[in-house]
């Protein structure tokens, strides 16, 4: 049994996980996408940020009809990306510079182009017959349920060769695997069993709520209409915000498929992160990451959204908080990946960009409890791409063009080098258009500003790794006038606290009690944040978008 880790088995408690989408980060060999070769080459760019893991998106064999998210063979390397030797070595020199490696696996589904499904398609008394989700239609034809997919329309499928509808929870060309059959589990452990065998550090499991579906085949409920108010998981235009996903996911027969996946990754010492798309998460997450049993931590939408107000982050927090708490399950934050707007222009309220509301977002992401997820080029500022109808890509997109544009935006290859062509991705034609307003802010540009976006985030990121406080202490809000977002991060006797401007105009804010400004951090000397002494007690002013630590005073003469 192969061991790749250090002693440290709960590294990943706190970490800072950097999120890679191959397709889009580097590419080594002039075919316009991003590949392993690619990523390998800039692994030092990534290591110097002082993160400790990267999260590497889909670069398993595909159709790419979801650009990786629909696996046609989980143990290959498709050859956009490379090959396993490829993998291998950029696994070896991510080890090699201090870094984890976390792969993308897509369980809850396959391509239709998946061996699996070849064969469960092909009747209904084969071997692999209920490998897959089939249904009989209703006696009018119509699909068995009204569930939906994410992606638009019905969930269900017809497929004439079997005379039954399967199951698809995204893309029809994405089939549900049937996890109610023992030999799927099997199967997929099995799949899990050759990554942990090659080396990686961990898994971060796709939708890994969808995994079971109702068995008796249950219609949703409709949402209620305050429900439709408070949409994480997909846009509140799109259908499939109108039911209570009751009986499509988040089936509680899939605790005892994560235990028995727990299990397996124990032996190898293997992490697991779960993405739970749930608009209900919390509890979800809590039960998924109950402690030593499931998974090891998991992230929700709830930071995804385009709202950010004070009350709604304070909101979001606090309610992981709670439902962490009975269970010790742990939570991974994330403000912005492959699959929503980049946070610079999804919370800029419409205005242009600010490098210090950027600064702001990063330091907030990095402060809450749990762990955190950067995705790449938020350490440049990235604001979100234009990318014209005619060169989308995104299925998604297509679907609900105008009003959606799709995920491009937030795909659009990573700015290296501000002259070169493509910004130095790429010496052929880019798969999608690099964004002119990326240019200057590329990776050399910035590397040699020390007031750059790059400069800030690489000093937040080290300094953050001499704070124990913001791993692993624990969180409580205070109150404080609106846009202020003020909370406590405490282990023990040591605490510092945190404070937020999140609007443009400076705030000035009343003390709880005397606070010595906490050294070291980029936003020293406070940015403009200013305490004064009144009597017995104190006022703290924040400049537009200020950032405030310290400690109380009380524990500087302990």
């Amino acid at each position: 049994m192969r061991s790749n880790h250090s002693s440290n088995s709960e590294w990943w408690r706190g970490a800072v996980i950097y999120q890679i989408y191959p397709r889009s980060f580097m590419d080594s060999n002039g075919d316009g996408i991003g590949d392993l070769p690619g990523i390998t080459s800039r692994l030092e760019h990534v290591a110097g940020l002082g993160v400790d893991a990267i999260w590497v998106s889909p670069f398993f064999r595909s159709p790419m009809k979801d650009f990786g998210y629909d696996v046609s063979d989980y143990r290959d390397v498709d050859p956009i990306f490379g090959t396993l030797a490829d993998f291998d070595e950029m696994l070896a020199r991510a080890h090699s510079l201090g870094l984890k490696i976390i792969i993308d696996q897509v369980l809850s589904h396959t391509s239709d182009q998946h061996a699996w499904f070849a064969e469960s398609r092909s009747s209904r008394d084969n071997p692999k017959a209920d490998w897959y989700v089939w249904a009989d239609p209703r006696p009018d034809g119509t699909p068995p349920t009204n569930w939906l997919s994410v992606f638009g329309g019905s969930a269900w499928q017809w497929d004439s060769r079997r005379r039954q509808y399967y199951l698809h929870s995204f893309l029809k060309e994405q089939p549900d695997l049937n996890f109610h059959c023992a030999e799927v589990q099997q199967a997929l452990l099995g799949e899990v069993r050759f990554w942990c065998e090659r080396g990686v550090d961990g898994f971060r499991f796709d939708a890994c709520n969808h995994q079971f579906h109702d068995a008796q085949l249950r219609d949703n409920p409709p949402a209620s209409t305050a429900a439709l108010d408070e949409v994480s998981t997909v846009r509140a235009d799109n259908p499939y915000a109108m039911q209570q996903h009751l009986y499509d996911k988040s089936q509680m027969e899939n605790l005892l498929f994560l235990e028995n996946l727990r299990k397996l990754l124990d032996d190898y010492g293997a992490v697991a992160l779960g993405e739970v798309g749930d608009e209900n998460a919390p509890p979800v997450m809590a039960q998924y990451t109950e402690l030593g049993r499931r998974l090891h931590l998991a992230y929700s939408f709830s930071l995804l959204t385009a709202e950010h107000s004070v009350q709604h982050l304070r909101h979001q927090v606090e309610t992981l908080d709670q439902a962490l708490a009975p269970t010790g399950g742990w939570g991974c934050w994330a403000v912005s990946n492959h699959d929503v707007p980049r946070v610079a222009t999804r919370w800029s309220n419409g205005k242009p960009e600010d490098t210090r509301r950027d600064r702001l977002w990063l330091t907030l992401l990095l402060t809450l409890r749990g762990s955190a997820s950067i995705y790449q080029g938020e350490e440049l500022g990235l604001p979100e791409a234009e990318v014209p109808f005619e060169l989308l890509q995104d299925p998604y997109g297509r679907a609900f063009w105008p009003e959606f544009k799709g995920r491009d935006g937030c795909r659009t290859p990573m700015p290296w080098k501000a002259d070169e062509l493509h910004a130095g991705f790429t010496t052929g034609g880019p798969w999608l258009p690099v964004h002119g307003r990326h240019l200057p802010l590329a990776v050399d540009r910035q590397s040699t500003d020390p007031d750059s976006m790059l400069a800030f985030s690489r000093a937040l990121l080290h300094w953050r790794r001499t704070q124990p406080l913001l791993r692993t202490g624990s969180i409580a809000f205070f109150d404080a006038p609106e846009p202020v977002l003020w909370f406590e991060r405490r282990e023990g006797s040591q605490s510092l606290q945190a404070l937020f401007n999140l609007g443009d105009e400076s705030v000035s804010v009343a003390l709880r009690e005397a606070l010595v400004p906490l050294p070291g951090h980029p936003h020293s000397p406070q940015a403009g944040a200013r305490v004064q002494a009144s009597g017995d007690s104190s006022m703290l002013t924040l400049p537009p978008y200020g950032v405030f630590f310290g400690r109380p005073a009380s524990e500087e003469q302990m």
